[in-house]
């Protein structure tokens, strides 16, 4: 691929086999994506319709895996759209495409927007996942705090009031009270509130799935 090229394939991975949201992901990732980018949404051929914690995400990793291994059209790079889902590396050492994680892409963007960032996140079994690896990542001082809202990945379509009121009051805490300036939305399900709840709270919010899409696109056009 020669430097510069701007014409691209990339495979969202949905870590859960609801298809809905993959459809949903894949919608979020071509709003933002250029012209020249194709993006293709991949639901894993069995595992679990949501991921609630550490259980769901190691079974849903191997099924994440087959998907993109039996992949039957060339791409580009590969967005792992499950926010904390283990199962990375296994596709990095699969791959010869980059392979961009939302947790970690998100987190390399809030560092370019501000000092201090929080994640926002669905159910209590996740924050410790995700402090876990910001920890590794060097960025336990950069991520003052990871909020959960207490509602399921499932839960985050079944009332978009609900789910809006709760983004909203756990980055607000996030922001007067552990001094964050940045928020992340700490699920791949979350797309699409991004510049609702940015306008709401009055500072950067990152969508995960949106930044690994860019960065991706970054790399491939660097070359």
């Amino acid at each position: 691929m020669t430097t510069g090229a701007t014409s691209m394939h990339i495979l969202v991975v949905n870590p859960n086999t609801s298809a809905w949201m993959t459809e949903d992901m894949a919608k979020a990732a071509s709003a933002y994506a250029n012209p020249g980018t194709r993006v293709t949404g991949v639901t894993p051929p069995w595992g679990t319709p949501g991921i609630y914690g550490n259980f769901e995400g190691f079974l849903s990793a191997a099924a994440v895996m087959e998907a993109v291994k039996t992949f039957p059209d060339p791409f580009d790079a590969v967005v792992m759209a499950g926010f904390g889902e283990p199962g990375r590396e296994g596709v990095r050492e699969l791959l010869d495409v980059p392979v961009m994680d939302i947790t970690e892409c998100s987190a390399l963007l809030a560092c370019t927007l501000g000092a201090r960032f929080g994640v926002v996140t669905t159910t209590k079994h996740f924050v410790p996942i995700i402090q876990d690896i910001y920890a590794v990542m060097g960025l336990e001082r950069r991520c003052v705090s990871v909020r959960a809202t207490g509602l399921g990945v499932l839960d985050l379509e079944k009332d978009p009031n609900v789910t809006r009121r709760r983004l909203a009051e756990e980055a607000m805490k996030a922001i007067e009270e552990d001094g964050a300036e940045v928020i992340i939305l700490g699920c791949g399900g979350m797309g699409g509130f991004d510049k609702e709840l940015q306008e709401r709270i009055k500072v950067p919010v990152i969508d995960g799935i949106v930044a690994a899409v860019k960065m991706a696109e970054a790399r491939h056009a660097y070359g």
